[in-house]
């Protein structure tokens, strides 16, 4: 039992809402799942599923530059494969994030407490920008009349 948990620091109060959660993360019980969860390495499987996204979204955008000179194609192909694993990992967070919420129960060692936003929530709403560049780059590579087709991932 940690000195928070005991009232070392003064918190014992606070320790039956930080074991139990409060239905945001944060507290003993979620770090164990979060552990079990985020901070492993994923499956042989989980990869797999990952790559098939990642190459079919990376197919789907490949055919769209297929009529592009060799120039543009050979500019075009980083940002196709790096558009279209953010495109999966942004879903994989989304889904991660509707599921445990967006914010995260803290305590640092000054006995300081609360919620911030989450690690995910965070890296979710970074790669959504950088996404978006990247999709705005590709939409202007393609020539004139030509257009990436709005999937609504970013509209959602």
């Amino acid at each position: 039992m940690s000195s928070w948990e005991n009232g070392g620091w003064g918190f014992k109060k606070y320790a039956p809402h930080v074991c139990e959660g409060c239905g945001m993360r944060g507290g003993k019980m979620e770090l164990e799942k979060l552990e079990k969860s985020v901070m492993t390495e994923r499956t042989g499987k989980e990869i797999g599923v990952y790559k098939r996204q990642i190459t079919a979204e990376k197919n789907k955008l490949s055919k769209i530059f297929e009529k592009c000179d060799d120039n543009v194609i050979k500019i075009a192909t980083p940002l196709i494969e790096n558009a279209s694993y953010m495109k999966v990992e942004l879903a994989h967070l989304k889904e991660y994030n509707i599921k445990n919420g967006i914010k995260e129960f803290y305590m640092n060692g000054k006995g300081q407490f609360g919620y911030k936003e989450s690690v995910e929530s965070k890296t979710y709403n970074t790669m959504l920008k950088n996404y978006t560049n990247v999709m705005k780059q590709l939409n202007d590579m393609l020539p004139k009349g030509e257009k990436i087709p709005d999937d609504g991932f970013e509209d959602f």
